[in-house]
């Protein structure tokens, strides 16, 4: 009989403080989460400091509740998998030095994750992966094609030159007047709007599989205002549809076309804006019929930040033998590669 690996998993990179138990990298044990929306929505956005405060006094909490609803003792961890890069760096900071605490105390083996690979090995949560695969990475700072021909491996074929997806939609919410977070909000009036406003599409140069919203993000701010200067009012509704179908519209167009190119087997959707109902539909029309393709989208919990994807993801490191020494430190620029 296999010997099983029993990971906890660690995620602080923005405003959730996470832990996690995952067996053999596929079976979630436990997965807590405590979120600071309600601290950050009266600032329209997350407060480094604040998240960090809010980290320091949340961390040994969930790492408990986690082995707790587990009903497993530290002695019976594997392996301690944490987030250290990308994100903010006081925010990774205290997941980082809570999991060199933890391994150093209790003689655990511990590695350091990197957050996209996280949300892509939140779908093997779902399924177990079948190279090679495309994953379209959808969240608040990227938006990246990702081609994974083994496990572990990751080449990134294209990716946001300005502004990603999820920090468009907050910035269109906010000229709206909508709360934070404000890309659920975006979608709720979406579904309930038709897209009769013309906006742009950057599909920048020929054969490119880079994503550009930054001049999107302008065209919907330019367009209210000018409508406000001639007295013009813009139905919200219309206005959030028109925007997101824009962005869908890139976004399943370039992913249709590298998945044929590089003759994927399957397609994981990862990342916060992968709870989007208007992407989820939109992918499931697209690619729902295709026999080549496997079409994998995880559930709305593993969609937005949380450490049962890092355990996952962290699972296949510590299989293939790579730790992180206690020289571990946050990197927020930490490179997929």
């Amino acid at each position: 009989m296999t010997k099983e690996t029993i990971v906890l998993g660690i995620e602080t990179s923005c405003d959730e403080t996470a832990a996690s138990v995952v067996r053999n990298g596929t079976e979630i044990l436990s997965n807590v989460v405590a979120s600071q929306i309600e601290s950050h929505k009266r600032f329209g956005g997350v407060v480094p400091e604040i998240a960090s405060r809010h980290h320091v006094e949340q961390m040994t909490y969930v790492v408990e509740e986690a082995l707790n609803q587990a009903e497993l003792s530290i002695e019976e961890i594997d392996a301690i998998a944490v987030t250290e890069g990308p994100g903010l760096v006081g925010a990774l900071l205290i997941g980082v030095n809570a999991a060199k605490a933890i391994a150093f105390a209790h003689s655990i083996p511990l590695v350091g994750v990197h957050h996209i690979a996280g949300h892509i090995y939140a779908n093997r949560l779902l399924k177990e992966m079948d190279f090679p695969l495309m994953s379209l990475v959808v969240s608040g700072g990227h938006t990246e094609l990702v081609l994974m021909k083994e496990h572990g491996s990751f080449e990134v074929i294209g990716e946001t030159r300005d502004d990603a997806a999820g920090e468009a939609y907050d910035k269109v919410a906010r000229t709206l007047g909508l709360p934070y977070p404000g890309g659920p909000h975006i979608d709720r009036l979406a579904q309930e709007g038709t897209p009769s406003i013309k906006l742009p599409r950057a599909w920048l140069e020929e054969g490119s599989y880079d994503f550009s919203f930054s001049g999107l993000k302008s065209s919907v701010i330019n367009t209210l205002h000018n409508a406000e200067q001639r007295g013009e009012v813009i139905d919200a509704k219309d206005l959030a549809a028109s925007f997101q179908e824009s962005v869908i519209d890139v976004l399943v167009t370039k992913t249709k076309r590298a998945v044929e190119e590089y003759h994927a087997k399957q397609l994981l959707l990862a990342g916060g804006v992968a709870a989007n109902k208007g992407l989820r539909e939109r992918l499931q029309e697209t690619f729902g019929e295709d026999k080549n393709l496997e079409l994998i989208v995880p559930p709305l919990s593993l969609c937005t930040d949380n450490a049962a994807m890092i355990a996952a993801a962290g699972t296949i490191l510590f299989e293939q033998g790579k730790r992180s020494g206690y020289a571990l430190n946050a990197n927020p620029g930490l490179v997929l590669q």
